[in-house]
Order: structure tokens, then sequence, then C-alpha cells
């Protein structure tokens, strides 16, 4: 009896310190949420679930799900203006950085754009008291920062078995079973929910620049470093809305279910732990 009344007070704690944890996450989104906003301006490519959404291949009719859609009379303008962006701007500009820059060297661009993104992935893994995923972070960062040569190369899988871990603030939200609210098609990132925007502004945060530079600074950093990770993406993946466009009659509603697929087959994979 004594025993089960320890392990009901040590899950009430930790219950506890998980709510505390989260609370304090999101009243620093409160905080910060307008300089943070401000920081993502590169189109399409800086959300890596949106990365998926894009380039799925749905044929119409297989797996699509209906979802409700409340703010479809912003959404379905937004995603217009997105591809009409990726048309005219991304994709011309990511072709000719491909003609003069070998595949292997925007690879190794984005290990370096992706080893520097560290901070929101430990933080999340922890928030989720994924111990041993936080501390394989901390030491494929260091790992890949030295002998990767700032993260333009990868020994910490090739040599040491190191995996990454993806992770956001917005599977954060969703790992604790909170409501992420409607579907939501955000300008230049595509396609989102509110509470992963929510968690988009929350990484955001974590970058430790915002609060040791002026915010001309960082500001002008981060938006140079989403446009090149931007446009390094779309020069690695040309055809990526043309063979999703192959095969959907509806290409808004394939994005659509492809993100909200993702984003749950993310969480379960995170509950499996099957990383």
């Amino acid at each position: 009896m004594e025993i089960a009344m320890t392990s009901g007070s040590k899950q009430i704690e930790r219950t506890g310190a998980l709510w505390m944890m989260l609370a304090s996450s999101l009243l620093a989104v409160v905080s910060f949420a307008t300089p943070a906003l401000c920081q993502d301006a590169a189109p399409l490519a800086t959300n890596p679930a949106a990365q998926s959404a894009a380039s799925a291949q749905t044929p119409p009719g297989e797996n699509n799900q209906v979802y409700s859609d409340p703010l479809s009379g912003f959404n379905e303008p937004m995603f217009n203006f997105n591809l009409k962006l990726d048309d005219w701007v991304l994709r011309p500009v990511a072709s000719g950085y491909a003609t003069i820059a070998p595949q292997p060297v925007r690879e190794s661009v984005g290990r370096f754009l992706d080893n520097v993104r560290v901070i929101p992935r430990f933080a999340n893994n922890l928030f989720q008291l994924k111990f041993a995923e936080a501390g394989g972070e901390v030491a494929r960062f260091g790992i890949n920062s030295t002998v990767g040569i700032a993260g333009l190369f990868d020994p910490a899988d090739a040599w040491f078995g190191l995996k990454e871990h993806p992770n956001d603030f917005g599977l954060t939200i969703r790992y604790y079973g909170i409501p992420t609210g409607p579907y939501v098609m955000l300008p230049f990132l595509g396609p989102s929910t509110v509470g992963d925007t929510v968690g988009m502004v929350a990484d955001s945060a974590m970058n430790p620049m915002s609060y040791l530079l002026p915010w001309w600074i960082t500001l002008s950093a981060d938006t140079g470093q989403d446009v090149i990770y931007a446009v390094n993406y779309r020069s690695l993946h040309m055809n990526q809305f043309e063979e999703a466009d192959r095969f959907a009659i509806d290409l808004y509603g394939a994005v659509q279910d492809a993100y909200l697929q993702t984003r749950a087959h993310e969480v379960k994979k995170l509950h499996e732990e099957e990383w």
C-alpha cells in the first residue's frame, strides 16, 4: 500500500513538472512572439514537415481524408500565392544555384544549416523527457562542429552511429495531447496549424543570439539563414511540386492531407520511440 502511494506521488510530481515546463515555455512564446515571428521569412522550405507535404505524391482518392478547414477562405489564396512565389522566385534562383554548386556541395550546406539548428531539437527532446535523444543531439553537435568541420559533414552518424532526432515545439504540443487548432497555410512557410505556428515561434525564441545582439542584427542573420536554407533545399528537390501535381487532382487538398498525416506519423514515432 505504501509503495503504491509513493509511486502515485512520484507520478503526480512528474506530471506537475511537465506542466510547469510547458507553462514556462508558453510564457516565453508570449513574451517573444512579435520579434520571433518577424524572423521567419524564407519561402516554403524552412518547415521540415511542410517540405514532406510539398513533395508528397498523393494519388487522387487514395488515403486522402476530409479535414475541417475553417480557414479555407484564407488558406487557398495563400496556397496559390506560395505556388506563384515558388514559380517566379524560389525555383529559378534554386535552379541557377544548382548549376554552379555540385550536389555534394549543396548537401554539405544543408548539413551545416541543420547542425546550427540544434537547440530546438535538444530542447524539445528534453521537454518530452527523451534524455538519451537530447544527449545525442549535444554529442552530434560537438562531433560534427569539430571533426565534421562546422557541420559540413556528419561523422557523428557515419563513424559513431549517432542519429539525428528531429523535434520541434509543435511536436511537443502534440506529444502531450494538446489540441493544435485548425489547419493554416502560412505565407512563405507553407502548411501548418495554429499550434504548429506557435511551435515555430517558440523554437525561434530559443535562439540565444536574440538576447545577446541588437534585434536588427539577429533579424538580418536569421532571415539570411532562412533564405539560404530555402534555396538550398529547393535546389535538392527541383521536381517536388511537379511530382505532387502529377498525381493530385486537388493539389491544395493533397498538401493538406500529406502535412497533417506527416505530423500525426511523427508524433506516433515519438510515442513509440522509433527514432
